[in-house]
Formats: structure tokens, sequence, C-alpha cells
């Protein structure tokens, strides 16, 4: 019964460990699923950010794709948000810096401009072309440029520049950038081939790609240094790591918790099991309880009806063996009488001790000192065999009855002397165990217990000595359930048996008389 409820314990906490381990598994999984979607999330926050710079680029054009670099600086800088968008860089074909708003980037751009994105503790930094709704070929072909103040013509110098351009009245540079007007040429001076590079009238002014005071190298060259090809913007990643932080906090959170349940769930599985043992021990003790009053009124009458003409019996052969007068051969007949009588007396008298209820008066017991005094009333026997009985020499006391205890350690090194050859050796001493409890073992080297009769030899009437009544061991067992307590019967190694008595309490120690 007790190894059967160890599988079962050892089921049950194998059983918890996994379960433990399959949420530890679970919530490191959702963890990692969140991180994934928080990055994901940023990575298409960083998209938005682009498409609004997009916006932002179309809509300080002039000249078709010239923008101005004081205006470009003053909308980018809006879109800065400290701890969300840090920085923004528009980059060149060669990638170099061309304007930019917010932190400078700590990145190196060659790093950037392979992979596109690059992740560093701080913050992420996203690469992207620059979009500012032209076609494809338009685009490729003369991509927008930047220009600075000092690029621009001088509206207060002649009134024409370097273009053949001259400043509209009423214009005052500012608003969507200076606005030029071509003198007017006479008709005949056209050229078709000239005239190709005009655009249509709006309104009174011109839309180029070049700007009108720049030659075609100096465009060339201007679209070279500040022509936009890339735009890079630096992400924060403070709320993404504060979210997987909260994420990580919570799912800790969850794994204590089916920690602290696996621990509850171990003590009421150990109570449980303790409370079951307590409970089939008590059933026990109740069926031998009734079993040991009905043996009880049995023996009575069997010691009324046997003892007093067994006694006479006994007295008469007796006295037949002492007459002088009396044959030889009946003398001696008559001595066989009296040990007959002898021997089913002291049957009877152990058939009425294990037929007596036991009731346990527990005091402090000094159990070493009960040892050594069983070990000397056995030292007759003991010697004639030369047996060596060792007993343990530190004092260790423990809650018991003393006379039913003494009982017991008397008929188990009893026991011990009858099962061991000459020469033999037996051994009694006092074993902690890991529920802070004490066992008493007592171990010989003698032919040892077959497996299969382990367990029986508590048994009434069960013995493997000739001249044993079989009623020792049963007694044993009887007292040691009274106690609430467990004896068991194994092998001895290298040889021999030993029987075990566990859940003994421990006591305060007391000092040997």
């Amino acid at each position: 019964m007790h190894w059967n409820l160890q599988r079962r314990s050892r089921l049950v906490y194998a059983t918890l460990v996994v379960l433990w381990l399959v949420v530890l598994g679970w919530q490191a999984f959702e963890h990692a699923i969140v991180r994934a979607a928080n990055r994901e999330r940023l990575i298409n926050r960083g998209r938005d950010i682009t498409s609004t710079v997009g916006v932002v680029l179309r809509s300080q054009r002039i000249f078709g794709l010239v923008l101005m670099k004081h205006r470009l600086e003053a909308a980018l800088t809006d879109l800065i948000r400290p701890g969300e968008l840090d920085s923004i860089v528009v980059l060149n074909a060669d990638g170099d810096p061309v304007v930019g708003a917010g932190e400078p980037l700590e990145t190196p751009i060659e790093t950037i401009i392979g992979p596109g994105m690059v992740w560093d503790a701080q913050r992420v930094t996203i690469l992207n072309l620059v979009d500012l709704g032209t076609s494809a070929t338009e685009t490729n072909a003369r991509p927008a440029i930047v220009l600075s103040e000092d690029m621009l013509p001088n509206p207060f110098g002649s009134s024409t520049n370097r273009g053949g351009l001259r400043r509209r009245d009423g214009d005052r540079g500012d608003g969507d950038g200076p606005s030029f007007e071509r003198p007017p040429r006479p008709p005949d001076e056209l050229n078709p081939e000239e005239g190709s590079r005009e655009r249509p009238r709006r309104g009174g002014r011109f839309s180029f790609r070049r700007p009108p005071w720049m030659s075609d190298e100096e465009f060339r060259e201007v679209m070279q240094k500040q022509g936009l090809h890339s735009f890079l913007i630096g992400l924060s990643t403070a709320d993404m790591r504060s979210a997987n932080a909260r994420d990580l906090w919570m799912r800790c959170v969850i794994v204590l918790l089916a920690t602290m349940a696996a621990g509850v769930s171990v003590l009421a599985w150990r109570n449980l099991a303790r409370s079951s043992d307590l409970q089939i021990r008590l059933v026990k003790a109740g069926e031998m309880n009734a079993h040991l009053k009905e043996m009880n009124l049995a023996a009575a009458g069997l010691a009324h009806e046997t003892r007093n003409p067994l006694n006479l019996i006994r007295g008469l052969a007796q006295l037949i063996s002492k007459q002088t007068e009396a044959p030889a051969d009946v003398r001696e007949r008559s001595r066989a009488i009296v040990d007959e009588a002898d021997r089913v007396t002291a049957q009877l008298n152990e058939f009425i001790n294990y037929s007596r209820p036991r009731e346990v008066r527990r005091t402090n017991v000094n159990v070493t000192r009960l040892i050594g005094e069983v070990a000397r009333a056995l030292a007759i026997d003991a010697e004639e065999k030369k047996v060596a009985i060792d007993v343990p020499q530190e004092d260790a006391a423990i809650e018991a009855d003393d006379p039913l205890l003494r009982q017991v350690i008397f008929n188990l090194v009893l026991n011990a002397v009858q099962a061991v050859g000459e020469g033999g050796r037996i051994e009694v001493r006092l074993c902690p165990a890991d529920d802070g409890r004490l066992s008493l073992e007592v171990r010989d080297d003698g032919p040892g217990v077959p497996p299969g009769q382990r367990l029986e030899i508590f048994k009434p009437y069960v013995t493997s000595h000739q001249q044993g009544t079989g009623l020792g061991l049963a007694v044993v067992q009887q007292i040691v359930a009274a106690h609430g307590w467990e004896i068991e019967c194994d092998a001895s190694e290298p040889k021999g048996a030993v029987f075990r008595i566990r859940h003994i309490k421990p006591a305060a120690p007391v000092k040997r008389a």
C-alpha cells in the first residue's frame, strides 16, 4: 500500500511539472507573438510616416520638382515628435544627406542603405525612396532638387537675371517660391525648337523642370548633389520596448501564479495522501480491534477450559518424575510430559497475549537504553550461539508505550537470534527518515526471508522455526499498528533480513540513567 501511494504521488508530481512546463512554454510563445506584433506595428507606423513625408515633399514643390531648403526643413521639423519620430534625413543618389530635421543619426548611413532597415537599442532607422507623385520615367530622368537661398537669383539686382527672367510685380518671394515671367519676344524670333522647352502658361506663370536662372550644366550639377533620391526616418522604440516589458511582466505573473498553483496542488496532494494513509490505518486498526475482541472472548474461554487441566496434568507428571521407587523409564516419560505441558502453556500464554487489546500510553522513552536492556536479557541465548549484538550508543528519545516497545524489540531481537547461525551478527539501529521522523531497524546476517513470505510472516501461526509458535511477529505487528507505525521485512545486504519500523515520532532527548 505504501509503495502504491508513492507511485501515485510520483505520477501526480510529474503531471504537475509537465503542466507547469506547458504553461511556461505557452507564455513564452505568446510573448514572442506580442513582440513580433509590436515590431510589425512600429514598422507599419514607419511606413505611414514615410507616406506623410512624401506628401510633405510634394506640397513643397515649385518649378515642377524644385523644393526650397528652408521651407522643406521647417515642414520636416513640424513632423518631428520626440520619443516617436526622432529624425528625418533626405539623401541624394550617392547616399549623402541633402536636408534633415530632428536628432542626428548615430548609425552610419552606409550600413542602412543595404538592408533598408536597422535596429539598435533605442530606435529603428528605415530607408525609403522619395515619392513625389510623378511617373517613373520623369522621376528617373530628373529627380527633385533642393535649392538653398544662396542658389536663388537676386531679386533686388537688375530687373533681369541669368535666365533672362524678370521678377513679376506684386511677388514677394515667399509663398510657393519666386515667380518669373519671360520678356516678350517678337513672334518671328520664336524658334519652334526653343518653344518646345516652354510649358503651357498658367495664369501668366511658367512651370519648369529646370529653374530658368540656371543653365543646363548648372542644373545637372545641382541635380547630382541636391537631387532627392531617398530618405531615412529614425523611429524611437521606447513605446515598443515599454509594451514588450509590460507584456513580459504579465507573462511572469501568470507563470508565478501557475507555480503557486502547482505548489498548492502539491501540498494538497500530500495532505490528501496523508489523510488517505491515516484512514487506511484507522480502518485496519478498527478491523484488528474487532478481530481482537472476538479472539479475546475465545482466548478467555480456551484459557478457562484448558489451563487448569493442563496445570493438573503437569503437576501429576512432575510428582511421578520425582518418585525414586518408580522405574527409570516412567520418570523419563513424566519429565517429557512436564516439558510438553510447559510448551503448550507458553503457546497458550502467547495466544492470550496476542488476543489482548492494546492500549497505548505514550511517554518519552529512551529507546537506546531500552535496546541495551533487551540485549542484556538475551545475552545468554546469544552467547550459546556466539552471536554478536550491536546496539546504538547515542541516546535517542521517542514517543511510545515503554512496556509495549520493550516487547517489540525483545521479539525482533529474539527472532533474529533464532534465525542466524553460530557466530552470526545482529545490528539494532535508529535511522532518520525524510519526513523528520525515525526508523528502527533490526538487521541480521541469517538466511533471510524469501520475498513471497515477507508479508505472510506477520500473520498468526506463520513461522519458519520448528520450535516457534508463530505469534511473536504477529504480536509485534499488532503493537506497531496500535502506535500508528508501520513495519516491513526486507532483504539485508549482502545477506540476511532487516525488520524496519517506520514513522516513529522523536521526542526530547532523555539522559541515560
